[in-house]
């Protein structure tokens, strides 16, 4: 009589998970804590259960197959729900420990990602905020939708439409220019034209963000820019230009730790905004997620009363 075939358990997609993000057992089980051999077993029962490899071995890498291709989004949702189930029982027993998974984009990052952060855990600290580094709205609305994270924050040029997911506009940043202190010839006014960037050095964004598009939209106008820098990292702009490589376009969010490291800032016209939104998931969010929302909804009622 053949043995009973066993249904594939959380526990096993939950290792399946680590190593497919961690790209290697070693690292997985280090994540895990459990010892490697172990990890390796459960992946093997899982494979032998399903009937197909989950993962290829490249060097000393691990690769998803085709079929571990397949896996990954379904069992990060089941995962996501079971963790969604788990903290609403706990909530029902005043339990209010847990951890909020989040995505963000660098701009927003700084404001408003800051000030809600920091409201929510004086409202909640025994919950900890997990927030994974995101650079485009695709890469947001993606990782939401896979399970990876609960709740995402992006910033575009238009008011963020999404399928799939639920939206609440936070707010409209609208761009300045960091100004380089070595060569800040614009006189004591705190708004700039675009023509008045002729003969200086920018440092720019990479392709297919907003404050990339402006720069490249005033060339293509004519206006003769000295591109010094381009930069992915948005962190490393502000140092470039306190070392004078050049000035730099950023939403106003960045305004405040400019002013304090001594830069000054000039509004940009003609005005761009972005325009900031918080998405989630459309159901079974954890009670960590519905809270860190409400507090997002209060915020963007109260950025409306002062933006109209």
């Amino acid at each position: 009589m053949a043995p009973e075939r066993q249904d594939m358990d959380v526990r096993q997609l939950r290792y399946f998970l680590a190593v497919a993000d961690h790209e290697g057992f070693s690292r997985a089980a280090e994540h895990l804590l459990i010892a490697q051999p172990s990890l390796s077993q459960t992946i093997k029962s899982l494979e032998q259960e399903i009937g197909l490899p989950l993962f290829h071995r490249v060097g000393r890498r691990v690769v998803l197959s085709e079929a571990g291709k397949e896996l990954l989004g379904p069992a990060r949702l089941v995962v996501r729900d079971l963790d969604a189930a788990r903290s609403a029982m706990a909530e029902l027993k005043g339990v209010h420990r847990g951890r909020l998974e989040m995505a963000a984009m660098p701009s927003p990052a700084i404001e408003p990602l800051t000030t809600l952060i920091s409201r929510y855990t004086q409202q909640h600290p025994q919950i900890s905020v997990s927030t994974a580094a995101a650079f485009t709205v695709d890469e947001v609305v993606s990782s939401v939708r896979s399970g990876s994270s609960e709740i995402g924050l992006l910033g575009a040029e238009q008011p963020i439409a999404a399928l799939g997911v639920d939206v609440v506009q936070l707010e409209r940043q609208p761009l300045v220019l960091i100004i380089n202190p070595l060569a800040d010839h614009f006189g004591p006014g705190e708004t700039l034209q675009g023509c008045d960037l002729g003969g200086e050095s920018i440092i720019i964004s990479q392709r297919g963000s907003l404050m990339r598009s402006v720069v490249d939209d005033l060339v293509a106008r004519g206006v003769d820019l000295r591109i010094v820098a381009e930069v992915a990292h948005r962190t490393s702009i502000l140092p470039l230009v306190l070392a004078g490589v050049g000035h730099a376009i950023l939403p106003i969010s960045w305004a405040p730790l400019a002013r304090r490291s001594g830069l000054r800032v000039a509004l940009l016209e003609p005005v761009t905004q972005l325009h900031v939104a918080i998405i989630s998931r459309q159901e079974n969010l954890t009670p960590a997620a519905q809270s860190f929302l409400r507090l997002a909804q209060e915020y963007s009622e109260t950025q409306s009363g002062q933006q109209l």
